[in-house]
């Protein structure tokens, strides 16, 4: 059966002035974010506004879409760089410059396939769930994406936000270009529902950069594995190949996702960015089974992370609403509690 979540805004104003709200060990004491991995992608073809708008439907705080171009400019959620692994491309199309690149392929050519159930995803249905738009398991662009979310939130007063990532290679026209559409659909300056990320530092640090030339404040993540080095905690760049030390990331960006599998993630990492002021998202919370998956958020939660991407945002929903001690009758609700606006810092180098 299908269960509609309250979302976090609603949980902040229930626990406002309560003695039972609780205090955690992430860097502004509230629960961490629900971030809904390509949508809630364990469920339903990843990247499609269907799983964007069930993982809404489902209490997430944010949703991911990572961004791939296609041959004439437009931005697409995708995560691959080519379209084989999660659409029926090979059935319409012939190969281009010996595959199925996106960067080869008009956004009309795109549109015209389906996103289908991968490997890690069970089902183009979910039990009680029918998809608003005509069209949910086509390939949305980013300013879709905006729009469904946008939509979502004028229509019930919720706060969900968005947190894009630039592919690499991420060229300054694909960061401009980012930054454009962002600012088009009211992403100007909302550091209460925006993240930037992309594994890499120098991309994020340029982000950085041109937000400030454009007047605009969202927030940036450095995205890579954690490490511990001779130096201190860093995040390795998997584009550069170097381990950038979270002093240095600190100067511009304003948080790191991380894997769960980094070597040296554990809750000293984690304090190491919390007293840089930087908060600590981890990649990816994708344990399908219940029990498993929330004994990884407890990990986590009482390492002090700040952000759980997940591909079942139920999940992680469920967890963490039953870790605030709620009046009676008070529904089940959502976590988050909007952390991305308490602690949002920008930074500037020196």
């Amino acid at each position: 059966m299908f269960r509609t979540f309250v979302t976090g805004v609603a949980l902040a104003t229930a626990l406002a002035g309560s003695s039972l709200a609780a205090t955690f060990s992430t860097l502004d004491g509230n629960l961490p974010l629900v971030i809904a991995h390509r949508g809630a992608s364990g469920y339903l073809p990843e990247h499609t506004l269907a799983a964007y708008e069930l993982a809404i439907k489902m209490g997430a705080d944010i949703v991911e879409p990572d961004l791939q171009q296609t041959s004439d400019g437009h931005l697409v959620a995708m995560h691959d760089s080519t379209l084989t692994r999660t659409t029926d491309v090979e059935a319409k199309f012939a190969p281009r410059n010996g595959g199925y690149k996106v960067s080869d392929f008009t956004l009309a050519e795109i549109r015209s396939l389906v996103v289908e159930p991968t490997a890690s995803t069970a089902s183009n249905s979910y039990p009680g769930y029918t998809p608003t738009m005509a069209n949910p398991f086509q390939v949305p662009t980013f300013e879709e994406v905006m729009q469904l979310v946008n939509a979502h939130n004028a229509a019930t007063g919720a706060n969900i936000g968005i947190y894009p990532e630039a592919k690499t290679p991420n060229s300054t026209a694909m960061n401009q270009k980012i930054l454009d559409e962002m600012k088009a659909n009211g992403f100007e300056s909302r550091s209460d529902l925006a993240f930037i990320q992309t594994f890499d530092h120098a991309g994020a640090k340029e982000l950085s950069d041109l937000q400030d030339a454009m007047g605009m404040d969202n927030a940036i993540a450095a995205l890579g594995y954690a490490m511990s080095t001779v130096n201190g905690y860093g995040v390795y760049d998997a584009v550069a190949g170097v381990t950038n030390l979270l002093t240095d990331l600190a100067l511009f960006a304003d948080g790191v996702g991380v894997s769960l599998s980094s070597p040296g993630l554990d809750a000293g990492f984690i304090q190491a960015a919390h007293d840089l002021g930087l908060v600590v998202h981890g990649w990816t919370f994708n344990r399908a089974d219940p029990a498993s998956a929330y004994a990884q958020y407890e990990q986590w939660l009482d390492a002090g992370m700040d952000g759980f991407f997940t591909n079942y945002t139920d999940l992680a929903v469920d967890y963490l609403a039953a870790q605030v001690p709620l009046p009676a009758g008070l529904p089940l609700l959502a976590g988050g509690l909007g952390a991305i606006a308490v602690v949002r810092r920008r930074r500037r180098a020196a």
